[in-house]
């Protein structure tokens, strides 16, 4: 099997990194939530933008780790 495409790179980072957001955050809680993919080159690029109550949980933090989680999960797929 090769390499998996550039879609399906980005549609996996996208979703981890929604995944972790949804996992902290009810969504009716979540105001805007911004994520965006790029991977052109070989170069994979992940921006969280998180507008969401800090009662719970740190915003950025969470953001953070959507981020990192976008990242791992392309490097599980590209050690498939």
């Amino acid at each position: 099997m090769g390499d998996p495409t550039d879609e399906d790179v980005v549609e996996t980072a996208a979703e981890a990194a929604e995944g972790v957001v949804f996992s902290r955050y009810k969504q009716s809680n979540v105001d805007d939530l911004d994520v965006t993919v790029t991977f052109e080159d070989d170069v994979l690029e992940v921006d969280v933008y998180l507008n969401a109550p800090a009662d719970e949980h740190d915003p950025e933090r969470v953001a953070d780790d959507a981020a990192l989680a976008a990242r791992s999960a392309v490097d599980d797929l590209f050690a498939e």
